[in-house]
């Protein structure tokens, strides 16, 4: 029979050979635990190299961009400077106006502006009698057609209806549509 003593000893030697399993177990994990982190440390290390070749080359194309936008300001600043230089010719050839005092530019402007007025009235004028001597359709009643020698036929006009507006619409025509007198050859100016 087993006395205490055997019990107490075998307790402690199994106890040590768990203990004894345990570390190993733990070993071995640490050992595979060191080297899946070397491995990841040195494809750190390889992807850091290839990172830092990149923000290198990023730097040095930054850089190229900047001497070029130097390069364009510095060319902006000479097309700033020749236009300023253009300007400054443009001024000495070609002074801005200044009021005259004694009013003749003013009395000039007003007289050519009453001509050209009085003209382009005159030529309305002119161009609505010929039309209207000059259309067939329209004629005295005893002028004579001239193939037939009898008198002219007159043709009716023919207007088409002009569309209603509805009321909240209506409102007077506005100056600038109406028609003219010297362009419709009605004394009144009015529409119809």
């Amino acid at each position: 029979m087993l006395t205490a003593v055997w019990v107490a000893v075998v307790a402690a030697a199994a106890a040590f050979i768990v203990g004894v399993a345990v570390a190993i177990y733990v070993m071995l994990k640490a050992a595979r635990l060191m080297t899946e982190s070397s491995a990841t440390l040195a494809s750190l290390r390889e992807r850091e190299d290839v990172l830092i070749e990149r923000a290198s080359t990023a730097i040095d194309q930054v850089g190229e961009q900047i001497a070029m936008t130097e390069t364009i300001t510095a060319s902006m600043d000479d097309v700033t400077a020749g236009m300023a230089e253009l300007r400054g010719r443009l001024n000495a050839l070609a002074p801005a106006a200044t009021p005259s005092t004694d009013g003749s530019r003013t009395a000039l402007t007003w007289g050519a502006a009453l001509v050209y007025g009085v003209t382009r009235a005159l030529g309305l004028r002119w161009a609505a009698q010929f039309t209207s001597r000059s259309n067939p359709t329209q004629g005295s009643p005893g002028s004579r057609h001239p193939a037939q020698g009898s008198p002219r036929p007159r043709r009716p006009v023919q207007r088409l209806p002009r569309p209603r507006r509805p009321a909240q619409d209506r409102r007077p025509t506005p100056v600038a549509e109406r028609p003219r007198a010297a362009l419709t050859g009605r004394r009144s100016g009015g529409s119809s």
